[in-house]
């Protein structure tokens, strides 16, 4: 089988080594015919493309003889056919290194978008090299040439971009910035090769030079074309200017670079002495599920009850069997800081306490910012530590919503890892309001754990009101549920205020950016308590 290569030199092999074509003419009307392969080309466009829109008047005769002569050439498995009202080139995907880039190139694509840059940046590293100088470059004064050269620099060029975001996802951000530097001074006006230099830049510790860039960028714009930088360049300033801790790099970078699937760590924060043995109840369980990694952080105000707060941290390590990591330091800003430990160490869930302050329908500022903006899951608990030898299990009240999904989620991995059974409340049918029973719903979420987490899941339907769902929990060894999708402007809901009256420790679920394993598209609360309604 024949090899064609149009990503530098046009060039042909077969499988004994290269094949030697003709002249200016005959490398053309290959080259036309590939770029277009697989469709017809009639002879007037080959005439009008070979002779720059002034064909002689033998230009048809001119045409059939360079196809022959390529036949000649190229041998009997040229893929060469005569068809009505010219020619076409059959070629198999693999033929043509063109076809090889593309298709390398969207696989690539939906890799980085699937969270994979490992295999991504492999897939475009290997995708570019095919390309061996300046597309089709013995051809670059032929005018059909000089269209389609631009586009396959361009085609190059946006790879070239998705490499970059692949490789600055595995922490090469030291490695590309040469490379950087390079495509900025030869694209001064292409922004997204300027927004990766500056993020480069500022995750090697080079704020200012990174600022510096934007600067450039700026001036650039307004004196080329008038214009302001976009609001995604913008925005990149802002957060570099606020060391905005979603810039930080992921933890997954350093695990991805291993070959192996990164491992999600849980974040414990405690709010005070004393308020950790809570938290590492249901913490540890789900630590050694994965395993995943715990990460223990005390954020203190001031530095007065620092040597306390490690040594508590240090005695509590010495208890357990999983993986980690502990430290305690001062704070300026509990949430960013909270957010900026979240994102440097792949954190897949946040635990932290909390108790009356979640009464009131607003939530405090430092916890409203972490939901608003935590790249996880967080859990908030509230009551004493978990007693896993007491109550029936772990009571889960569903309605179906978004953060319902991720509570659902949590759930099932807590009930699997501490051995206990799982159980869906949902709500009663309500003929006066016409309400079906959520049966239905608990059906859909038990069939989806069993297929993701692989335990048993038991509904129990509860009258729908404040008190149906108290009586419906009242055995609970823990109750896990998902926050109100109106938190912002209710906070947990006005079902979750209740349940802080029943006796059992309760986490209250805020799913993160990432989307959940269980949860249908388009997912949408269809039933829900009626004194939320």
């Amino acid at each position: 089988m024949l090899a064609f290569r149009i990503l530098g030199p046009l060039e042909v092999a077969s499988d004994e080594g290269p094949i030697a074509l003709g002249g200016l003419k005959q490398r053309a009307s290959l080259a036309i015919l590939l770029l277009n392969a697989n469709r017809v080309v009639s002879v007037e466009r080959l005439a009008d493309d070979l002779y720059a829109g002034a064909p002689p008047v033998t230009a048809v005769t001119q045409v059939q003889r360079q196809i022959s002569s390529l036949r000649k050439a190229l041998g009997p498995q040229s893929g060469i056919e005569t068809r009505a009202p010219g020619y076409l080139i059959r070629l198999a995907p693999e033929q043509l290194d063109l076809h090889r880039f593309e298709r390398a190139t969207e696989d690539a694509a939906d890799q980085l978008t699937r969270g994979v840059p490992r295999r991504a940046a492999d897939v475009l590293h290997e995708a570019l090299a095919l390309w061996r100088g300046t597309p089709l470059a013995d051809l670059a004064y032929e005018s059909f040439a000089q269209t389609t050269i631009e586009r396959l620099e361009e085609i190059r060029l946006t790879a070239l971009e998705l490499r970059m975001d692949a490789d600055l996802a595995l922490g090469r951000h030291a490695t590309v910035l040469p490379e950087l530097e390079s495509l900025v001074q030869e694209h001064p006006l292409r922004e997204r090769v300027r927004g990766q230099l500056m993020l480069a830049l500022y995750r090697s510790g080079r704020q200012t030079e990174a600022l510096d860039e934007y600067g450039k960028a700026r001036a650039a714009l307004i004196e080329g074309f008038g214009l302001e930088p976009s609001p995604t360049l913008h925005e990149l300033e802002r957060a570099i200017l606020v060391h905005d801790p979603a810039l930080e790099l992921r933890h997954e970078a350093a695990t991805s670079e291993l070959g192996r699937e990164p491992e999600s760590a849980v974040l414990v924060l405690p709010s005070a002495s004393g308020r950790l043995r809570p938290l590492l109840s249901v913490a540890e369980p789900l630590a050694r599920l994965a395993p995943r990694e715990l990460i223990v952080a005390r954020l203190l105000s001031d530095a007065a009850g620092l040597e306390e707060a490690t040594t508590e941290l240090h005695t509590s390590r010495a208890t357990l069997d999983v993986p980690v990591r502990s430290a305690a330091f001062t704070t300026l800003d509990w949430s960013r800081d909270a957010l900026r430990l979240a994102a440097l160490h792949q954190v897949g869930l946040v635990l932290l306490d909390a108790t009356t302050e979640l009464e009131a329908p607003a939530l405090p500022v430092p916890l409203h910012t972490l939901l608003e903006r935590s790249p996880a899951d967080v859990g908030i608990l509230v009551g004493a530590e978990v007693d896993w030898a007491r109550g029936r299990g772990v009571y889960l009240p569903f309605g179906g919503g978004e953060h319902d999904w991720s509570a659902l989620e949590l759930g099932a991995r807590i009930a699997s890892a501490s051995k206990t059974q799982l159980r869906l409340v949902g709500t009663r049918a309500d003929a006066g309001r016409r309400r079906r029973d959520a049966s239905r719903l608990l059906a859909d979420a038990s069939l989806a754990v069993q297929r993701v987490v692989g335990i048993d899941v038991e509904p129990v339907l509860a009258e729908p009101d404040e008190d149906g769902l108290l009586s419906a929990v009242a055995d609970a060894t823990i109750v896990i549920t998902g926050i109100s999708p109106r938190w912002r402007g209710e906070g947990i809901g006005a079902a979750r205020r209740a349940l802080l009256r029943q006796s059992s420790p309760l986490l209250i679920v805020h799913g993160g950016r990432r989307p959940g394993v269980l949860a249908p598209d388009g997912s949408r609360t269809r039933f829900s308590w009626s004194l939320e309604t």
